[in-house]
């Protein structure tokens, strides 16, 4: 029944949501808006225009959603009574009690918050959040980045919301529409988990009596952003983490009762991923490629239980493990993937802030910079199967590595 009406209200979040929402949607994921505003940031510096964000933070958004109110969104948008009475049956008559160590309270109503694990819930609030974004105009709204013919000022990801914009006044005009218009249907705003970055000057927000903090940095939807922009501090961050997780796995790498190759795997499975999170978008330089592969070879060798001090060349390490393709040659194929696609989508915003548009001023992804991804891929291991030029082949591993030792030697001093 429930997957039924998701199907129904499916058609309607589709057509009612605008692309700079991501979050709960078919098709878009973190690492979509992480990579937006990445590509917004390079935008910034090459036309040297300075951009202010405002990350916002809601007080128990998916708690807090007024059950009159989100059937009055659902029927302004269109949707029609029969599902709407279905999903006024299900919240209807809704009791709950509180569990302590002193017993149990009374049950009470509940006449706020979307259902807990129902599947039906993230379609619910994101039509409720879009109906506060209407309100404020932000869409006609001339405050925001302008970007090959399109004017942005929000990326959203379900409840987490980021407004942009090139002035600081500009910004607090888009920040109190957003506070206005929230507080209308419900929702509040911590103050205090609101962070404010920018590229250039800005002075101290007071909002309610209390300051908002501004910020060099900031972890959005968990990756680290700069307000310079510059990917290696999210990258010296998730080699940290990627130790740590390693280290935490010494357990099993240490049991007898584990073939090499299962180790092997669990390496990929557990410690590469979290390396890699939202690396689609990273800039890498050389200094960080060659950190990159120091921390993969210091896997292998905790895998092997080889101190640095062994005279143990990497080669031989390698040998042994035989991991077939290097991570930062996964890391350029998880790039080149993406870049592939968003190509592939129409119109979609990715794409937009990524190729800019027709007869634009604005850069995006050049071709020298592909045939960088190419020669890289290539001198990793990787080559292309048939059919690529009909849209039919991919990418292959077709070695290990695919370096020299010298290479790698060079790497790790």
């Amino acid at each position: 029944m429930l997957k039924i009406l998701q199907a129904r209200l499916q058609q309607y979040v589709n057509y009612e949501l605008l692309d700079v929402q991501a979050g709960f949607r078919k098709g878009r994921e973190t690492r979509d808006q992480i990579a937006n505003i990445r590509w917004i940031m390079k935008k910034g510096r090459e036309f040297q225009k300075n951009i202010y964000f405002c990350f916002i933070d809601y007080a128990k958004a998916f708690d807090c959603v007024d059950h009159n109110k989100l059937w009055k969104i659902l029927k302004e948008m269109g949707i029609p009574d029969h599902p709407t009475c279905l999903l006024r049956n299900l919240y209807v008559g809704q009791e709950a009690t509180v569990r302590t160590g002193h017993g149990t309270t009374d049950w009470f109503q509940i006449g706020k918050g979307v259902r807990q694990g129902c599947i039906l819930s993230p379609c619910l609030f994101n039509l409720y959040a879009e109906d506060i974004m209407r309100n404020t105009g932000l869409e006609e709204a001339h405050a925001g980045i302008k970007i090959a013919g399109r004017n942005i000022n929000n990326l959203r990801y379900a409840d987490d919301t980021t407004l942009m914009a090139e002035s600081e006044e500009e910004l607090k005009s888009l920040f109190m529409k957003v506070k206005e218009e929230s507080e209308k249907v419900g929702l509040k705003l911590n103050i205090q988990k609101i962070k404010m970055m920018a590229s250039g000057p800005i002075t101290s927000w007071q909002i309610d009596g209390e300051t908002v903090e501004t910020v060099s940095d900031f972890i959005f939807l968990g990756s680290k952003i700069t307000a310079d922009g510059d990917c290696s501090h999210e990258i010296t961050r998730c080699l940290l983490l990627g130790r740590k997780v390693m280290t935490n796995l010494d357990s099993i790498f240490k049991s007898r009762d584990i073939t090499l190759p299962t180790k092997v795997h669990l390496v990929k499975a557990m410690v590469f991923p979290v390396v890699m999170y939202g690396c689609e978008s990273w800039t890498v330089k050389k200094a960080e490629r060659r950190r990159i592969d120091a921390f993969e070879l210091w896997c292998w060798r905790r895998l092997l239980r080889v101190p640095w001090a062994a005279r143990k060349s990497n080669q031989s390490i390698l040998k042994e493990i035989s991991p077939g393709c290097s991570l930062e040659g996964i890391m350029l194929k998880l790039k080149l993937q993406h870049f592939g696609h968003l190509v592939q989508r129409v119109d979609s915003l990715e794409k937009t802030l990524m190729l800019g548009g027709s007869g634009q001023e604005e850069k995006g992804t050049t071709e020298d910079e592909m045939a960088g991804w190419h020669h890289r891929l290539n001198g990793h291991g990787f080559g292309w199967t048939s059919g690529v030029g009909n849209g039919q082949g991919g990418l292959v591993c077709c070695n290990s590595w695919g370096r020299k030792e010298s290479d790698m030697t060079e790497q790790l001093n």
